[in-house]
Protein backbone atom coordinates (compact mmCIF):
# COMPACT_ATOMS: atom_id res chain seq x y z
CA UNK A 1 0.00 0.00 0.00
CA UNK A 2 2.61 2.34 0.70
CA UNK A 3 4.52 1.85 -2.46
CA UNK A 4 1.25 2.70 -4.32
CA UNK A 5 0.90 5.72 -2.21
CA UNK A 6 4.40 6.46 -3.19
CA UNK A 7 4.10 6.15 -6.85
CA UNK A 8 1.12 7.95 -7.12
CA UNK A 9 2.69 11.10 -5.32
CA UNK A 10 5.66 10.89 -7.33
CA UNK A 11 3.37 10.88 -10.96
CA UNK A 12 1.62 13.97 -9.17
CA UNK A 13 4.79 15.68 -8.94
CA UNK A 14 5.99 14.51 -12.51
CA UNK A 15 2.76 16.16 -13.38
CA UNK A 16 3.44 19.49 -11.40
CA UNK A 17 6.69 19.75 -12.82
CA UNK A 18 5.69 19.44 -16.51
CA UNK A 19 2.75 21.79 -15.81
CA UNK A 20 5.11 24.14 -14.67
CA UNK A 21 7.54 24.03 -17.28
CA UNK A 22 5.10 24.45 -20.03
CA UNK A 23 3.38 27.43 -17.90
CA UNK A 24 7.12 28.72 -18.11
CA UNK A 25 7.29 28.22 -22.33
CA UNK A 26 4.03 29.47 -22.51
CA UNK A 27 4.19 32.76 -20.80
CA UNK A 28 8.15 33.09 -22.37
CA UNK A 29 6.78 32.89 -25.88
CA UNK A 30 4.25 35.11 -25.11
CA UNK A 31 6.45 37.49 -23.60
CA UNK A 32 8.55 37.65 -26.69
CA UNK A 33 5.98 37.92 -28.82
CA UNK A 34 4.70 41.05 -27.33
CA UNK A 35 8.55 42.18 -26.86
CA UNK A 36 8.98 41.83 -30.47
CA UNK A 37 5.39 43.42 -31.32
CA UNK A 38 6.90 46.85 -29.16
CA UNK A 39 9.83 46.53 -30.81
CA UNK A 40 8.38 46.39 -34.50
CA UNK A 41 6.05 49.55 -33.83
CA UNK A 42 8.57 51.83 -31.56
CA UNK A 43 10.52 51.17 -34.94
CA UNK A 44 7.89 52.12 -36.95
CA UNK A 45 6.90 55.53 -34.47
CA UNK A 46 10.80 56.34 -34.93
CA UNK A 47 11.14 55.99 -38.43
CA UNK A 48 7.90 58.01 -39.20
CA UNK A 49 9.35 60.78 -37.03
CA UNK A 50 12.40 60.76 -38.53
CA UNK A 51 10.77 61.20 -42.19
CA UNK A 52 8.87 63.58 -40.54
CA UNK A 53 12.10 65.35 -39.17
CA UNK A 54 13.86 65.26 -42.44
CA UNK A 55 10.84 67.46 -44.00
CA UNK A 56 10.15 69.84 -41.37
CA UNK A 57 13.35 70.46 -39.90
CA UNK A 58 15.48 72.23 -42.11
CA UNK A 59 19.30 72.63 -42.00
CA UNK A 60 21.95 70.16 -39.59
CA UNK A 61 19.08 68.56 -37.80
CA UNK A 62 17.14 67.59 -41.18
CA UNK A 63 19.99 66.10 -42.48
CA UNK A 64 20.79 64.17 -39.48
CA UNK A 65 17.65 62.75 -38.79
CA UNK A 66 18.39 61.47 -43.11
CA UNK A 67 21.16 59.95 -42.07
CA UNK A 68 19.48 58.27 -39.50
CA UNK A 69 16.47 57.03 -41.60
CA UNK A 70 19.02 55.68 -44.38
CA UNK A 71 21.27 54.03 -41.73
CA UNK A 72 18.08 52.07 -40.09
CA UNK A 73 16.79 51.61 -43.39
CA UNK A 74 19.96 49.68 -44.86
CA UNK A 75 20.98 47.86 -41.73
CA UNK A 76 17.12 46.32 -40.98
CA UNK A 77 16.82 45.41 -44.99
CA UNK A 78 20.24 43.77 -44.54
CA UNK A 79 19.56 41.67 -41.68
CA UNK A 80 16.18 40.74 -42.98
CA UNK A 81 17.44 39.27 -46.24
CA UNK A 82 20.49 36.99 -44.44
CA UNK A 83 18.21 36.13 -41.86
CA UNK A 84 16.37 34.89 -44.48
CA UNK A 85 18.95 33.58 -46.66
CA UNK A 86 20.73 31.43 -44.08
CA UNK A 87 18.06 28.73 -43.66
CA UNK A 88 18.37 27.65 -47.06
CA UNK A 89 22.39 28.48 -47.62
CA UNK A 90 24.71 27.66 -44.70
CA UNK A 91 27.46 29.37 -46.03
CA UNK A 92 25.70 32.60 -45.04
CA UNK A 93 26.53 32.10 -41.47
CA UNK A 94 30.29 33.60 -42.85
CA UNK A 95 28.09 36.86 -43.51
CA UNK A 96 25.68 36.66 -40.97
CA UNK A 97 28.75 36.92 -38.40
CA UNK A 98 30.49 40.19 -40.49
CA UNK A 99 27.16 42.00 -40.56
CA UNK A 100 27.05 41.40 -36.85
CA UNK A 101 30.24 43.12 -36.46
CA UNK A 102 28.79 45.86 -38.67
CA UNK A 103 26.19 46.35 -36.76
CA UNK A 104 28.14 47.27 -33.68
CA UNK A 105 29.34 50.56 -35.35
CA UNK A 106 25.93 51.12 -36.80
CA UNK A 107 24.32 51.45 -33.25
CA UNK A 108 27.20 53.29 -31.81
CA UNK A 109 26.55 55.46 -35.00
CA UNK A 110 22.99 55.50 -34.31
CA UNK A 111 23.39 56.44 -30.74
CA UNK A 112 26.02 59.02 -31.73
CA UNK A 113 23.07 60.84 -34.18
CA UNK A 114 20.24 60.64 -31.92
CA UNK A 115 22.22 62.48 -29.24
CA UNK A 116 23.03 65.12 -31.89
CA UNK A 117 19.40 65.64 -32.65
CA UNK A 118 19.07 67.50 -29.79
CA UNK A 119 22.23 69.71 -30.02
CA UNK A 120 21.14 72.80 -29.67
CA UNK A 121 25.09 74.36 -31.36
CA UNK A 122 23.84 74.33 -35.06
CA UNK A 123 27.69 75.73 -35.82
CA UNK A 124 28.87 72.29 -34.69
CA UNK A 125 26.51 70.15 -35.80
CA UNK A 126 27.35 71.48 -39.57
CA UNK A 127 31.14 70.94 -38.37
CA UNK A 128 30.43 67.37 -37.77
CA UNK A 129 27.73 66.30 -41.00
CA UNK A 130 30.68 65.57 -43.10
CA UNK A 131 32.36 63.04 -41.27
CA UNK A 132 28.61 61.70 -39.63
CA UNK A 133 28.22 61.60 -43.16
CA UNK A 134 31.34 59.58 -44.40
CA UNK A 135 30.60 56.94 -41.81
CA UNK A 136 27.17 56.84 -42.55
CA UNK A 137 27.87 56.39 -46.43
CA UNK A 138 30.77 53.69 -45.09
CA UNK A 139 28.30 51.64 -43.13
CA UNK A 140 25.40 51.49 -45.47
CA UNK A 141 27.46 50.83 -48.49
CA UNK A 142 29.17 47.60 -46.74
CA UNK A 143 25.84 46.56 -45.54
CA UNK A 144 24.36 46.96 -48.99
CA UNK A 145 26.93 44.91 -50.56
CA UNK A 146 26.40 42.02 -48.15
CA UNK A 147 22.20 42.41 -49.06
CA UNK A 148 22.79 42.70 -52.59
CA UNK A 149 25.51 39.66 -52.39
CA UNK A 150 22.90 37.25 -51.13
CA UNK A 151 20.27 38.20 -53.53
CA UNK A 152 22.43 37.49 -56.42
CA UNK A 153 23.68 34.22 -54.70
CA UNK A 154 20.11 33.01 -54.20
CA UNK A 155 19.46 34.44 -57.76
CA UNK A 156 22.07 32.65 -59.19
CA UNK A 157 21.28 29.32 -58.09
CA UNK A 158 17.22 29.67 -58.66
CA UNK A 159 18.74 30.19 -62.13
CA UNK A 160 20.64 26.91 -61.65
CA UNK A 161 18.47 25.38 -60.66
CA UNK A 162 15.93 26.53 -63.67
CA UNK A 163 18.32 25.29 -66.53
CA UNK A 164 18.96 21.86 -64.88
CA UNK A 165 15.06 21.49 -64.55
CA UNK A 166 14.61 23.10 -68.35
CA UNK A 167 17.50 20.14 -69.67
CA UNK A 168 15.64 17.16 -68.01
CA UNK A 169 12.18 18.83 -69.03
CA UNK A 170 13.65 18.61 -72.84
CA UNK A 171 15.30 15.02 -72.63
CA UNK A 172 12.02 13.95 -71.04
CA UNK A 173 9.93 15.64 -73.63
CA UNK A 174 12.43 14.24 -76.44
CA UNK A 175 11.94 11.26 -75.38
CA UNK A 176 8.13 11.06 -74.99
CA UNK A 177 7.63 12.32 -78.70
CA UNK A 178 10.58 9.47 -79.41
CA UNK A 179 7.78 6.73 -81.13
CA UNK A 180 8.15 4.46 -83.66
CA UNK A 181 6.72 4.22 -86.82
CA UNK A 182 7.08 0.61 -87.95
CA UNK A 183 3.89 -0.53 -89.13
CA UNK A 184 2.59 -3.72 -87.05
CA UNK A 185 1.89 -6.98 -88.15
CA UNK A 186 -1.01 -7.24 -91.14
CA UNK A 187 -3.02 -10.15 -91.88
CA UNK A 188 -2.13 -11.88 -95.38
CA UNK A 189 -4.21 -14.19 -97.40
CA UNK A 190 -2.98 -17.89 -98.50
CA UNK A 191 -1.86 -17.84 -101.76
CA UNK A 192 -4.23 -18.94 -104.72
CA UNK A 193 -2.98 -22.65 -105.57
CA UNK A 194 -2.22 -22.47 -109.77
CA UNK A 195 -4.73 -22.98 -112.27
CA UNK A 196 -4.98 -26.27 -113.72
CA UNK A 197 -4.55 -26.07 -117.83
CA UNK A 198 -7.96 -27.37 -118.74
CA UNK A 199 -9.69 -24.52 -117.31
CA UNK A 200 -7.12 -21.98 -117.72
CA UNK A 201 -7.54 -22.68 -121.59
CA UNK A 202 -11.08 -22.91 -121.93
CA UNK A 203 -14.48 -22.67 -120.25
CA UNK A 204 -15.24 -25.07 -117.40
CA UNK A 205 -17.85 -27.39 -117.06
CA UNK A 206 -19.45 -28.99 -113.99
CA UNK A 207 -18.36 -32.64 -113.49
CA UNK A 208 -21.17 -35.60 -114.34
CA UNK A 209 -22.14 -37.34 -111.17
CA UNK A 210 -20.05 -40.31 -110.35
CA UNK A 211 -21.36 -44.00 -111.29
CA UNK A 212 -22.66 -45.79 -108.02
CA UNK A 213 -20.62 -49.14 -107.52
CA UNK A 214 -22.91 -52.18 -109.17
CA UNK A 215 -23.31 -54.04 -105.02
CA UNK A 216 -24.71 -50.73 -104.36
CA UNK A 217 -28.40 -50.85 -104.47
CA UNK A 218 -30.06 -47.39 -105.53
CA UNK A 219 -31.57 -45.50 -102.92
CA UNK A 220 -35.72 -44.73 -103.19
CA UNK A 221 -36.59 -41.02 -102.74
CA UNK A 222 -39.28 -41.96 -100.09
CA UNK A 223 -38.41 -44.76 -97.55
CA UNK A 224 -41.50 -47.06 -98.16
CA UNK A 225 -44.07 -48.06 -95.22
CA UNK A 226 -43.52 -51.08 -93.60
CA UNK A 227 -46.65 -53.75 -93.69
CA UNK A 228 -47.24 -54.58 -89.68
CA UNK A 229 -47.75 -58.40 -89.21
CA UNK A 230 -51.80 -59.60 -88.68
CA UNK A 231 -52.54 -61.77 -86.09
CA UNK A 232 -55.20 -64.62 -86.53
CA UNK A 233 -57.14 -62.75 -83.66
CA UNK A 234 -57.77 -59.71 -85.27
CA UNK A 235 -60.68 -59.20 -87.58
CA UNK A 236 -60.66 -58.52 -91.13
CA UNK A 237 -61.52 -55.59 -92.32
CA UNK A 238 -64.43 -54.84 -93.92
CA UNK A 239 -64.64 -54.31 -97.54
CA UNK A 240 -66.56 -51.16 -98.77
CA UNK A 241 -69.73 -51.80 -100.76
CA UNK A 242 -70.30 -50.10 -103.61
CA UNK A 243 -73.13 -48.58 -105.08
Amino acid sequence: MEAVITVIALLFLLFVVLGAYATVKVIGAAKRGVDRTISQARRSVEDTTLRARTFTQPGPAGQIAQLRLTLRTSMRATQDALHSGVAEDESLKESLGLFERLSVHGRELDDELRRLESEPDKRTLSTRLPELRERTERITQSADSLRWAARDRARRFAADDLDSLSEQIDVEAGALRHWTTEPGPTASWPEASAPDTATSSGQTWPEPPRSRPADEPPRSAITPSVQRPTYPWQKKPRPESTT
